[in-house]
């Protein structure tokens, strides 16, 4: 076992651990009497089985959650810089849309027909993200599930290329990692009956002459990309990058489909748009709604026209895109409250600041402990990495992961009321998020890191 392990003193920490997973246990019993309830009838005990990958020794059950704040059922409070993984990026239960939400639950749920929203949500969806015509899904991960078969059927090619440690949710597609350089299918799936390797090609992320020797056989349909990695933690892409990538996207015939699900911290109208990157198919989901469940993904007006050619030239019968569900009313109501008061440029002004000053004290905050870390920031979007400077690709990336110190620090904030998101190291701020709160975070931050040096 290294004594000393990314700067830190490594048995003071596990002997931290300890400590913190005993403090947590014993100030909940609740949640503690919860997880032993539901382990009598959910899998692994958890509504989602990563729900039970956290820090925690049981879940955390949550009470309630309002703005930049959770309460859980023990009555702790916490300042959540985790808000749903982006899901509640612009605060947990906005009003605007808690009300719309209220008054859309008096007049129906789900129909299978549009509502009025419907028009003005498209309109504003165009005006934001440059993109034509829209779609509506329940999850990001269904929208690119829709947008890649679009895509397949617009071209009339069978393979798509993705980044390697890309994010995309649930799509089978996209689970195929580099190991030494050769394409795999990623070892952890369950289910998985084909070979993914058949028709995925991945690169490096910030890799021109890959993208370039992997698009020159002419079979790929579309390059489906984060505009920067974020769940593999942030890996953000080399200056004129994606000007050089979409020429050569474009020089052998494959189209550009921006997954900004994480990205939209960049932004009113996301990371492609604020960086000028023309792509053809764009999916967006968390958000979108206000934590509604929710997604959508757009066309450019060349691409919609050859969508919609694709479809009348089908056969009649199920398409594979859509669900009943996509698109209700409840959404609808949600997305445009979100979008007309929530969503707002004002909104990202203040985000944008606090996000800056929680970086500049991150970043103090390491110098000061002499530890080997850097902190990258997307907007709204954070992470400190254990490594000393900004990984270049996916590889680079997943190198520095290291799971037990997560759970460390992790946990240590969780029990000062702080909570990030888990797996990596990111922080989100909200319109709700204040100057106090990012101050109480370098506070604690600088301490856990006091101890952990030893």
């Amino acid at each position: 076992m290294q004594a000393i392990r990314y700067g830190v003193n490594w048995a003071q920490a596990q002997a931290l651990y300890q400590r913190e997973r005993a403090d947590f246990a014993a100030r909940r019993p609740r949640s503690r009497a919860l997880s032993q309830q539901s382990a009598e009838h959910l899998l692994f005990g958890v509504p989602l089985h990563w729900m039970d990958d956290w820090s925690t020794p049981f879940a955390l059950y949550v009470e309630s959650a309002k703005g930049a704040a959770i309460r859980d059922v023990d009555g702790f409070s916490y300042t959540d810089f985790c808000l749903g993984d982006t899901g509640a990026m612009f605060g947990h239960a906005p009003q605007a849309v808690a009300d719309a939400v209220a008054a859309q639950c008096a007049k129906g749920f789900t129909t299978m027909l549009p509502s009025a929203d419907a028009a003005w949500v498209g309109g504003e969806l165009s005006r934001r993200f440059g993109m034509e015509k829209w779609q509506f899904a329940l999850s990001a991960s269904d929208a690119n599930r829709y947008a890649i078969r679009w895509a397949r059927a617009i071209t009339g090619r069978d393979k798509i290329l993705v980044f390697n440690g890309c994010y995309h949710g649930t799509v089978d597609d996209v689970f195929v990692d580099l190991e030494h350089g050769q394409p795999v299918q990623r070892a952890s799936l369950l289910g998985q009956v084909y070979d993914l390797t058949c028709h995925t090609r991945v690169v490096e992320f910030n890799d021109l002459a890959a993208l370039e020797s992997a698009l020159a056989h002419g079979d790929v349909a579309c390059v489906l990309a984060e505009p920067a990695m974020t769940n593999i933690g942030m890996v953000l892409p080399k200056p004129g990058f994606w000007e050089e990538a979409h020429a050569i996207i474009r020089r052998h015939g494959a189209l550009l489909l921006m997954d900004e699900t994480h990205t939209i911290s960049s932004g009113p109208g996301g990371y492609a748009m604020a960086e000028g990157i023309p792509a053809d198919m764009l999916v967006l989901g968390k958000p979108v709604a206000g934590g509604v469940p929710c997604a959508v993904y757009g066309f450019s007006a060349d691409m919609a026209a050859k969508a919609e050619a694709a479809k009348r030239a089908a056969p009649p019968g199920h398409s594979g895109i859509g669900t009943t569900l996509s698109a209700n009313m409840l959404a609808l109501a949600a997305m445009r409250a979100n979008l007309e008061q929530v969503m707002t440029d004002a909104a990202y002004a203040h985000m944008f600041r606090l996000a800056r000053i929680l970086e500049e004290g991150l970043r103090a905050a390491i110098a000061r402990h002499d530890l080997p870390w850097c902190v990258t920031r997307i907007g709204a979007r954070t992470e400190f990495q254990f490594c000393p400077h900004p990984p270049q690709n996916g590889s680079e990336a997943e190198a520095i992961l290291d799971g037990e110190l997560e759970h460390i620090v992790h946990l240590y904030l969780l029990n000062r009321g702080l909570l990030i998101t888990p797996f990596h190291n990111m922080m989100l701020v909200c319109p709700d998020t204040t100057e106090a709160d990012i101050a109480r975070f370098v506070d604690v931050f600088d301490n856990l890191l006091a101890q952990l040096k030893g």
